[in-house]
């Protein structure tokens, strides 16, 4: 009996929970595949973004003045997120059910060649198409991420590793942009700027075709704990690899009050988001005066610094558990109000660095908080067999208002001007904050729930 109970240890040196905790090298190469590839999806996502002001004044030399090429460019925008938004309804279940990296390699594929669609047309009603079907295919990046991460990683880690993949729309969009920056100054046009960043992607595209793997068993590791919170219960665990039918997969998530707090500050947080990432680099150049070029290599301090923030807020969550996750967020959105005021108090043309510095912090406290929702908190809803449709919705949810972040702002900062705009985005964090507190409220006292519940 000593015997074999020497063979076994032996044969089975670490007990099951620490073989499961362990982080090998493929754990690392799958963060760095999933991270890099997302990044790259940003040369083809904020490209229109950085060269937008250029885009105005060549739409302008053919017949069509710049405050109407702005509100065109800006439905444009609104059209595009608003395919975004339901390309995520969709593609969050198809992940759970089909498997997340056929979802994000999809998407580098199709985005890839709306780009190049997006270069060879002329006219607005081709460029809307182009935009369109590149923002669908973006869709499916991110829950394609989130699903292939819930079944590498265990729960207790789900803070520190998405906060690590969140930099990839971060630090990702950051770097983007600050290639495309120096393009511009080297004097490549929008043309240009859309076939390198084509380019960029599809060379990520091949990487993680080559290497990437949906779980790690495919590579003889051991599957991961899951949440035993999350609202599947815990029959999660032996039920969560099997296909499941739609339904099976929707109704626990929707039943959570919860989870239906958590869309409404992804409303707020991707308003806010989606309106910096978008109309930034056309703010510093109208109302700050900046040159096209040092505008949009200004730009990329809000995604940088937001990184910086999403690092800061992944440690702490780990930490401080989930009503941890929403005491930041009732935070971060109460300060980027002051911040967005202070915005719409700043004169235009005064200093180059007041606006940019306003700018920064609001990526800065913005981000990290709004990280934790398609991230951390997707995968403590829904485990390893809900994480990518819980992301995919409440994603979707979000960028409905995302809508609001191009049409309606550019309308706004035509007929109202930018401190106006401004205001009304304070407004907007400010009502975040108070769906932060209750949540906050409720999670200190409550658990998700379960199965049982």
């Amino acid at each position: 009996m000593q015997a074999e109970t020497r063979a076994s240890q032996e044969a089975d040196p670490l007990p099951q929970s620490e073989a499961k905790a362990r982080f090998t090298a493929w754990h690392g190469a799958t963060i760095a595949l999933l991270a890099l590839g997302y990044s790259g999806y940003y040369f083809c996502r904020s490209n229109l973004s950085v060269v937008l002001p250029d885009l105005i004044h060549d739409l302008a030399q053919h017949g069509i003045t710049a405050n109407e090429a702005q509100v065109r460019l800006g439905f444009i925008a609104s059209v595009g997120t608003a395919a975004y938004a339901i390309g995520k309804f969709i593609s969050g279940t198809l992940a759970d059910m089909f498997g997340g990296r056929r979802n994000f390699l999809s998407g580098m594929a199709g985005s890839i060649f709306f780009t190049l669609l997006f270069v060879l047309s002329g006219g607005i009603p081709l460029f809307t198409l182009a935009w369109v079907g590149n923002r669908l295919f973006q869709s499916t990046g991110w829950v394609g991420l989130v699903k292939v991460a819930s079944r590498w990683f265990s729960y207790s880690t789900y803070g520190t590793v998405m906060a690590v993949l969140s930099l990839s729309f971060l630090f990702g969009d950051a770097g983007c942009r600050w290639v495309m920056s120096q393009l511009m100054a080297h004097g490549v046009g929008w043309r240009g700027v859309f076939l390198a960043g084509a380019g960029s992607l599809a060379a990520l595209l091949v990487a993680n075709l080559i290497f990437l793997r949906e779980t790690p068993e495919e590579r003889g590791l051991p599957a991961p704990e899951t949440n035993p919170l999350n609202v599947y219960g815990a029959d999660e665990e032996q039920e969560g690899e099997a296909r499941l039918g739609l339904l099976a997969i929707l109704r626990p998530l929707l039943a959570s009050f919860p989870f239906w707090l958590v869309c409404l500050l992804s409303l707020g947080t991707t308003l806010l988001r989606e309106t910096f990432n978008f109309w930034t680099p056309t703010y510093f150049v109208q109302y700050v005066g900046l040159a096209s070029s040092v505008a949009a290599e200004r730009s990329a301090l809000f995604p940088f610094f937001g990184g910086i923030s999403v690092l800061v807020a992944g440690v702490l969550s780990d930490k401080l558990g989930l009503n941890g996750r929403n005491l930041v967020l009732v935070g971060g959105m109460l300060a980027s109000t002051v911040c967005l005021v202070a915005l719409a108090r700043t004169p235009g043309h005064a200093s180059q660095w007041t606006p940019v510095v306003l700018v920064t912090l609001v990526g800065f406290l913005l981000l990290g908080p709004y990280s934790y929702l398609a991230g951390a908190m997707s995968m403590d809803f829904g485990g390893k067999r809900g994480s990518a449709t819980a992301a995919g919705v409440i994603d979707g949810v979000g960028y409905l208002a995302g809508w609001l972040s191009g049409d309606t702002v550019a309308r706004v900062t035509v007929a109202f001007g930018w401190k106006n705009a401004f205001l009304a985005l304070a407004g907007a964090a400010f009502l975040t904050a108070l769906v932060a507190m209750v949540l906050a409220m409720h999670q200190r006292f409550h658990k998700l729930p379960t199965a049982e519940a």
